[in-house]
């Protein structure tokens, strides 16, 4: 149900009464309606500066629409009520874009936001086939928080956050589980962040088939309490290639990766420029990883690494304390490929990755690092 904008009716003056003075502009800002639920896309974008509270009950998204929570007003909260669903289109997305400052979203107890990917998912994510919609733009969110959301079957990338500043993340729990079959998910990434600061993600549970957080680019970023299974681990890169390849003040503690490819995963793109530098990856817990347990790669391309490192993107000031478990045993426990001098400073203690055969084909280890 759209909400109608609020009209203060003041009573009719007397004939000798002093006239009641104009509306300030101030106090028409004050007028929104403290509440709105809506029920419909349409009428959410066009109504949403017109409450301090948005809540979206059963809303079914038509194909090839955008969910538009774009430039809200300060202080604005989003609740998520219900089942939201998003109509079948071949299209880019995003499902949902949210931005403004001192933005609330959530979601409301029972809910369930359903990408619906399964009408999507034919095993090539956005590497061809269908064209598929992102899901989430946390894009220009400032002093904001996304908490307690209940996300199922986005049909490729989840939540991208961009040129976001004191955004924090919080019990968001993403279920791709069903696209665990043959040409099902692929490229669906749970948290990509590049181009921002003062990121916080905590308490996430995400089951995938790629990364559960990939960090492309940005500072003073830090990611706690999560449980990650079925992707490609924790993941900072791929750097390098973009309009911002600089990665710094990185702290990734306290999670588990479990049932996935890789565990920890620096990559950094193959002949290209940028810097990755002070990242911690601590309290760590592997098992069931079919690939990588730690793997720093200075040679990437997407879909197949070069085998050749370059040293155009170094990676300095590196440190894993405490990163345990195992791999299969068809999986390398600790492989790093590193260029010439540029990978440098890394501290590693308490690391211990069992299982599976070790790599003959790392080089340029930084001294005191071994695979």
């Amino acid at each position: 149900m759209g909400a109608g904008a609020l009209v203060s009716a003041l009573p009719a003056p007397h004939d000798n009464a002093v006239p009641a003075p104009a509306p300030t502009t101030a106090a028409k800002l004050q007028d929104r309606a403290s509440s709105c639920t809506f029920t419909n896309a349409a009428s959410a974008s066009s109504s949403k500066t017109s409450c301090s509270t948005i809540v979206l009950s059963n809303v079914a998204v038509p194909p090839g629409t955008t969910l538009d929570l774009t430039g809200l007003n300060t202080g604005t909260t989003v609740i998520f009520e219900g089942t939201i669903t998003f109509g079948y289109k071949e299209w880019s997305g995003p499902l949902i874009s949210v931005s403004g400052t001192n933005i609330t979203v959530k979601g409301a107890s029972g809910h369930v936001i359903d990408g619906n990917g399964a009408k999507w998912w034919d095993g090539k994510g956005s590497n061809g086939g269908k064209t598929k919609p992102k899901f989430f733009y946390a894009h220009s969110l400032r002093q904001s928080s996304i908490s307690n959301l209940n996300v199922k079957n986005t049909p490729v990338q989840g939540f991208s956050i961009n040129s976001a500043t004191d955004l924090t993340l919080d019990h968001i729990t993403i279920d791709n589980s069903a696209g665990d079959v043959e040409k099902g998910g692929h490229n669906t990434d749970a948290f990509d962040v590049g181009s921002s600061t003062g990121i916080t993600i905590s308490n996430a549970n995400v089951k995938n088939q790629d990364d559960c957080l990939a960090i492309n680019s940005g500072s003073n970023i830090h990611f706690i309490g999560g449980t990650c299974s079925g992707g490609h681990g924790l993941s900072i890169g791929s750097v390098g290639g973009r309009s911002n390849n600089d990665v710094s003040n990185v702290f990734i503690e306290s999670s588990t990766i479990s049932n996935s490819e890789n565990g920890v995963r620096i990559k950094t793109v193959y002949d290209a420029t940028g810097s990755v530098k002070n990242v911690t990856f601590k309290d760590i817990t592997l098992s069931g990883i079919t690939k990588y347990g730690i793997v720093i790669e200075q040679d990437y391309e997407n879909g197949s690494p070069t085998g050749t490192p370059t040293t155009g993107v170094p990676i300095s000031d590196l440190a894993l304390n405490k990163v345990t478990g195992s791999v299969s045993s068809s999986a390398t426990p600790i492989y790093i490929l590193c260029g010439k001098g540029s990978c440098s400073n890394w501290a590693w203690s308490s690391v211990s990755v069992t299982g599976g055969k070790k790599s003959t084909k790392c080089s340029n280890a930084p001294s005191g690092v071994s695979c």
